[in-house]
């Protein structure tokens, strides 16, 4: 292949940090590839693989310690600027101006990277159109939900068509309906422009699209490839396990996943569970597993092999679980069952001045249940979620929160339940022991109690005591932000996006923690754009424009979308759109 063929050409890259103890952090571990130009190619790999540190080397925002680098044919260390001027970069937390509005950013960074006057007006409304984001020109960037920003970025980034695209992480944060918009006019400049566009990415579906694939860890190039040809790895080794009737999809995928010397993977899928089998595994010990469960074999896919990957690198010790006991003594105080339900909301009501974010919605939720409550981004889910918590209170309706009624003791509600912000209100300065010595405080916990609840808590999430808090890996910063929500061991545990940009392996860890929670009796409520993880939840609700269009189980959820079989991504697509088709016809008879 000639250089001329080639976007990005790395010869034993190496970038090391200083890490807190003063010593040497690899980052980038002499790691060589080559891209090929007018392609989409994927980095992927868990937190703290190196990725976001290649892209800003990629980027010229950083130097290399050692190794080389070509980006366009320039050599990056030697002429940063000069690559800076041919390629448009979206880091994972993109700059926004929060006083300027969505028009005013566009005009911004139209400014910033010399787009003529006249190329303008038709990029900015094709930017607009694909984001869904024309009718909040006028809407400052700070007003904007976190999803929304996140589009906003990108519509920024791409008000210039480039050489190269680097997007690290675009569609954290971001509904499958803006991602699968978001996807649409990144290929489109591929296939208009043979613009050539490197991704990072959380979502193997994703990394699916791409022509190629570059499997990190710890800043280590474990596999490259096509798709396709870095699937055959778990080749005859996947299967689809059929979850009887009376168990939820989740109790079947825990009771696989906490057996690794006979299954390397498993995750809930279209009511029934998707597992990977050790290539060693004794049949026998695999049938008294599955219990007489009826077992299919599937087809292979990226995130199988990815899976794989992780696991052989990871070994057991870093990809540890909660162990259910450890859970049941964390939720000790959880009240007992009374058959009562533990949240009801009856005819709730918010309004922002003239405009209603959430209308009339109605729901209970029982104890010990996990609850999802989803929707795109701006459909009011978020703001349903500040209400359930008593952070924000509602225009009208009823409100009730473990037996209390939230327009009248909301204080007393708040201190039985436990919350985990989208952005893991943690202080970064602090380390992990002193956030959870705060966040112990303030939940009204002192002394004796502190510290024994404190040292469980470190050791049921792997934490180190020592290590700040702002320079850890996001699964490990979601693992502390976990631990503080449950440190005063409430009754509801309340999750607003908490898996945005962890990797699956991180996830799986994640949702066994969960799975185990509401077994003792925890009652769950979580927000998330990861349609996947809709499957472990017992019910599910669905959000759009403030309106609830959908409310059931998982397997019903897909029956109203017209396939019980479909994965959840396509049945959360079928009920929006059916929703907002319903709604257009409305106003127009109207």
């Amino acid at each position: 292949m000639s250089d001329q063929n080639l976007t990005v050409t790395v010869e034993n890259l190496r970038k090391t940090f200083q890490g807190p103890d003063g010593g040497e952090i690899a980052a980038v571990d002499g790691i060589s590839l080559s891209v090929q130009a007018g392609e989409l190619t994927a980095l992927v790999g868990p937190d703290g693989a190196g990725k976001t540190t290649l892209m800003r080397m990629l980027a010229g925002l950083l130097k290399p310690d050692a190794g080389s680098l070509r980006v366009l044919g320039i050599d990056v260390a030697a002429d940063p600027q000069s690559v800076q001027d041919r390629i448009s970069y979206m880091p994972q937390r993109f700059g926004l101006y929060e006083d300027l509005s969505v028009q005013e950013n566009l005009d911004l960074y139209a400014d910033l990277h010399g787009v003529p006057h006249d190329e303008r007006q038709e990029r900015f409304a094709r930017m607009l159109e694909v984001t869904d984001m024309a009718r909040f020109t006028d809407r400052p960037a700070g007003k904007l939900s976190g999803g929304m920003k996140q589009k906003l970025g990108l519509a920024c980034t791409l008000v210039r068509s480039p050489d190269l695209l680097l997007l690290d992480e675009p569609s954290v944060g971001v509904d499958p309906l803006s991602r699968r918009d978001l996807w649409k006019i990144v290929q489109q400049l591929i296939d208009d422009e043979k613009l050539s566009v490197i991704v990072s990415t959380a979502y193997m579906d994703e990394a699916e699209r791409c022509a190629q694939v570059f499997v990190m860890h710890k800043g280590k190039l474990l596999a490259d490839g096509a798709p396709d040809a870095l699937s055959k790895r778990a080749q005859g080794l996947t299967f689809t396990a059929a979850t009887p009737v009376d168990m939820p999809a989740r109790q079947l995928q825990a009771r696989l996943i906490d057996v690794p010397e006979l299954i390397i993977d498993a995750v809930p899928k279209g009511g029934n569970v998707r597992f990977i089998r050790q290539p060693e595994a004794e049949q026998a010990r695999l049938n008294d597993l599955l219990d007489g469960t009826s077992v299919e074999p599937r087809a292979e896919e990226l995130e199988d092999a990815f899976m794989m990957l992780l696991r052989e690198e990871e070994g057991e010790t870093e990809t540890k679980t909660t162990p259910k006991e450890e859970l049941e003594k964390s939720a000790a105080h959880t009240a007992k069952d009374d058959g009562k339900p533990v949240i009801v909301v009856r005819d709730l009501v918010r309004k922002f001045g003239d405009f209603t974010a959430v209308a009339a919605t109605s729901f209970d939720v029982a104890r010990g249940e996990i609850f999802g409550l989803l929707g795109p981004n701006g459909a009011g889910k978020t703001t349903t979620f500040r209400m359930l918590c008593g952070l924000l209170p509602a225009t009208s309706g009823h409100l009730e929160v473990a037996g209390l009624n939230l327009r009248s003791a909301r204080a007393a509600a708040r201190a039985r339940i436990g919350y985990v912000s989208q952005k893991f209100a943690l202080y970064g300065n602090l380390s992990v022991r002193e956030n959870l010595e705060f966040f112990g405080g303030a939940y009204g916990l002192s002394g004796k109690a502190l510290r024994n609840r404190i040292s469980a808590s470190i050791e049921q999430f792997s934490l180190d005591p020592a290590a700040q808090s702002g320079i850890l890996p996001a699964g490990y910063k979601q693992r502390l932000a976990m631990a503080t929500g449950l440190l005063h061991q409430p009754e509801i545990l309340f999750l607003d996006e908490p898996t945005s940009g962890i990797d699956p392996l991180a996830r799986r860890a994640f949702w066994r923690t969960i799975t185990s929670l509401a077994v003792s009796g925890v009652t769950i409520i979580i927000t998330t754009h990861f349609m996947e993880e809709a499957e472990y939840c017992d019910r599910i609700a669905i959000q759009d424009a403030g309106e609830m269009l959908a409310l059931g189980t998982p397997r019903e959820v897909r029956e109203q979308a017209g396939d019980a079989g479909a994965d959840m991504n396509s049945a959360f697509i079928a009920i929006v759109e059916q929703g907002r088709a319903a709604r257009e016809n409305k106003e127009k008879a109207a």
